[in-house]
């Protein structure tokens, strides 16, 4: 199912959510501008690399090294299908979600969840040397946040070939399902192929983040509530 667009209204220009769209897009075009072996090279030192924290708990790598990634990856992507399926989530699910919590409350909010969901990505990845980029551990955590705040609004969503209204509550609810049966699958083959490569993990566990860090943090002032 893809999500078209909600009917959730809001009271305030979500400006950190435009930010960080315009963050991703610009670190992309980046990415773009660099030629194959210097792609690699900035994808390996910026990416976060589960190895590289025991290269780190080792002594042969400074620390920065192996932490900084874990921030900078979630403004990494692996291409333009993978950025814009992001961007096109936090179009839709974020700009409520920094309405309910205000604009810097929102910012904490997104980095939080982000952190960790690559936190959780490295638990069920220990040693893995490989690469992992993209804002969906991040982004994960709105659709938690969103899942809870506006169980009730109308998500526009094509399916096959069809397009149809469907509450919140099932468009999100049927994502995380599926991410979690993935991870799963993931598990019991002991093959990272189960999922094409997607860090499944990372979405479980900021998704998760999202729905505790939504009941734990306070709404803005007047914060709009939907109505069905």
């Amino acid at each position: 199912m893809l999500p078209i667009r909600d009917d959730a209204p809001r009271s305030t220009v979500p400006f950190v959510n435009y930010f960080l769209i315009a963050l991703n897009v610009a670190v992309f075009l980046f990415q773009m501008s660099l030629s194959s072996r210097e792609l690699a090279g900035f994808a390996f030192t910026f990416g976060l690399v589960p190895a590289r924290v025991d290269a780190w708990f080792a002594g042969t790598v400074p620390a920065a090294s192996a932490l900084v990634p874990f921030f900078t990856a979630m403004f990494l992507h692996a291409g333009w299908w993978h950025l814009i399926s992001n961007v096109w989530f936090l179009v839709i699910f974020g700009d409520n979600v920094e309405d309910h919590l205000g604009h810097f409350r929102y910012l904490f909010f997104y980095m939080t969840a982000g952190l960790v969901a690559n936190l959780v990505h490295l638990f069920f990845n220990l040693h893995s040397p490989v690469i992992a980029v993209g804002a969906s551990g991040a982004i994960a955590g709105v659709m938690g946040a969103y899942f809870l705040l506006f169980p009730s609004a109308r998500v526009l969503t094509w399916f096959i070939f069809f397009v149809f209204w469907l509450p919140a509550w099932l468009v999100l609810g049927y994502w995380f399902v599926v991410q979690f049966l993935s991870g799963a699958a993931t598990a019991l083959s002991n093959s990272p192929q189960a999922t094409g490569g997607v860090a499944v993990w990372a979405h479980v566990g900021g998704f998760i983040c999202g729905m505790i860090l939504i009941k734990l943090l306070p709404a803005r002032q007047q914060a709009f509530s939907y109505q069905a």
